[in-house]
């Protein structure tokens, strides 16, 4: 591979669907607008910080578990630091230089969004931008990374799930309709759902190199049960906003998602070999992705 092949494989592709997921719903439950008219500025802006921290996070893990091992023996994709493609200087220089990109991005978006005159929501949505750049460093980074003490799902349900469908609601409205939470919540639902299912797919290996993940804490049956809850959660509280918010037959778009989400615990169910969910993983979060569409879609048709 070529140098800007590794650092794209690094990026990791397949990840930045659904990352983007909760911005498409944000966006679509704001209808666009600003002052009553359309200004998909921000979208652009938001999806592109977002696409930015997101390969940040994936730079930042790529170096961390790289350094401490854990990818020695890992299952799915090649990460190119541990099979020594980028080495650990490069891979550090790579997050320092997208953490700035993430940030100048955001700043931008802010400035866009907010204008000179609201400092409050400004400095606000900005100390939000630092909050997810030390995230997706210290996840896997340093001696006291979080994502090795079981916490990383929550840092996905609170990053890819309420800031991202509310913060980008709230980046066009300039206020909160609490209603939006339901599907927000459904989004940071399913995001760490693909992300207990990527470490029930790793969990022998973490337990090998002491990656104390929550499926790992969990174990192999109980992590599936945990799966299972929250899909089912994910499903009632995206159903239970289709249902309040219902103004046509349209408003119910979003349950066509419902039909992969569910065939998915089927073949979750039946998988015994941690090697075996890593097919689960593109399905989870493509769907993920397709349920924020379909909700967005109904619910400005």
């Amino acid at each position: 591979m070529t140098r800007t092949q590794t650092y794209i494989k690094a990026a990791r592709p397949r990840t930045l669907p659904l990352s983007v997921s909760g911005i498409i719903l944000g966006s679509f439950l704001a209808h666009f607008m600003v002052d009553g008219e359309k200004n998909y500025l921000i979208f652009i802006l938001a999806f592109l910080t977002t696409v930015a921290f997101q390969i940040l996070s994936n730079f930042a893990n790529d170096y961390g578990d790289g350094i401490k091992g854990t990818d020695a023996n890992r299952i799915g994709e090649q990460r190119m630091v541990s099979s020594g493609l980028i080495s650990y200087k490069n891979m550090k220089l790579a997050v320092i230089i997208t953490s700035i990109i993430s940030l100048v991005l955001a700043s931008i978006l802010i400035y866009v969004a907010f204008g000179a005159s609201n400092f409050i929501y400004s400095f606000f949505f900005f100390s939000l931008g630092i909050l997810a750049v030390l995230a997706a460093i210290k996840y896997t980074v340093g001696r006291n990374a979080y994502g090795y003490s079981g916490f990383g799902d929550v840092f996905v349900f609170i990053f890819f799930g309420l800031v991202s469908v509310c913060g980008t609601y709230f980046l066009y409205t300039k206020s909160l309709n609490w209603l939006i939470l339901l599907p927000a919540i459904s989004i940071g639902l399913l995001s760490t759902a693909v992300l207990n299912l990527n470490n029930m797919r790793d969990i022998r290996t973490d337990a090998a190199t002491h990656k104390n993940t929550l499926a790992l804490k969990l174990g192999a049956k109980k992590s599936k049960r945990y799966h299972y809850a929250l899909i089912s959660i994910a499903l009632k509280t995206a159903l239970l906003f289709m249902v309040i918010s219902f103004n046509s037959w349209y408003s119910l778009l979003g349950l066509v998602a419902f039909i992969p989400l569910v065939l998915h615990l089927k073949t979750v169910k039946t998988i015994l070999q941690p090697e075996h969910f890593d097919p689960e993983l593109k399905k989870l979060a493509l769907s993920t992705v397709l349920l924020a569409l379909l909700i967005g879609v109904g619910y400005i048709l």
